[in-house]
């Protein structure tokens, strides 16, 4: 287990310097969902503070997606045994999302309204960097469901500069395969809250996931080389600008 607490480590901290994420003075919102991937980011960027010569600060910040039962007392006193306020943004998200007057995907017009709120919570709070717990995973499977479901050739990145330079949204976790953030997580035994998302595992996402898990047992290489394809386009073999064939 000793092997896999520096395996996290050693793979954040390549994310971090490779894709210039954390510079001394940021003021940093880290976006917790209540899932086990944003709480390997938090555990692994506070642990930082106390070892690399820059200093930042982390700001907690939750949302509450408005859906029945949800509960988050367990991550509230996790954060302050930690040493952070929680601070928790209630917001009816989730049953907009999924009502009758939502014409949109229900997971598009969730994360647009999430992200809005991130933001104008960054402001308040005054941090120049928005922190999403992201893997590596996450990432292929953005740019398949773009390129599936869009018809376009892009993903998330780690870092993206938003608004003239005023925020930036950054991914630590970039690097970081899924099954190792779930066993990272399953070892320091973080809590984890639900939110109670009637069409999670069920959407666009989890069938992409369900068919590059299936791709995985085939070939181990294939996650590996469709992510490095992303870093290697060699965009005189693609059809930029030239459109459809009339």
């Amino acid at each position: 287990m000793a092997y896999l607490e520096r395996e996290v480590r050693r793979l954040v901290g390549k994310a971090i310097h490779h894709y210039h994420l954390i510079e001394d003075g940021d003021q940093i919102l880290v976006a917790l969902s209540g899932g086990k991937d944003s709480m390997v980011m938090l555990n692994i960027l506070h642990e930082r503070r106390a070892r690399v010569p820059i200093d930042y600060d982390l700001k907690v910040v939750t949302i509450d997606l408005g859906y029945e039962g949800f509960n988050c007392k367990s991550l509230e006193t996790y954060m302050r045994d930690y040493g952070y306020d929680l601070v928790l943004k209630k917001t009816q998200i989730g049953p907009l999302a999924h009502s009758d007057a939502n014409r949109e995907n229900p997971c598009f017009l969730c994360a647009r309204l999430r992200r809005k709120i991130l933001f104008e919570t960054a402001q308040e709070l005054g941090c120049n960097k928005v922190a999403l717990g992201h893997t590596k995973d996450d990432i292929i499977e953005t740019f398949l469901l773009n390129t599936f479901y869009s018809g376009e050739i892009s993903t998330m990145i780690p870092h993206q500069v938003l608004f003239g330079g005023k925020l930036t949204i950054i991914r630590p976790l970039a690097l970081l395969e899924e099954v190792k953030a779930l066993a990272y997580a399953k070892l320091r035994a973080f809590p984890e809250v639900q939110d109670g998302c009637p069409t999670r595992g069920t959407s666009r996402r989890g069938t992409v996931k369900y068919l590059l898990g299936e791709l995985d047992k085939m070939d181990r290489r294939i996650k590996k080389n469709i992510f490095a394809a992303l870093s290697n386009v060699r965009g005189e073999y693609l059809l930029n600008g030239h459109g459809f064939p009339h």
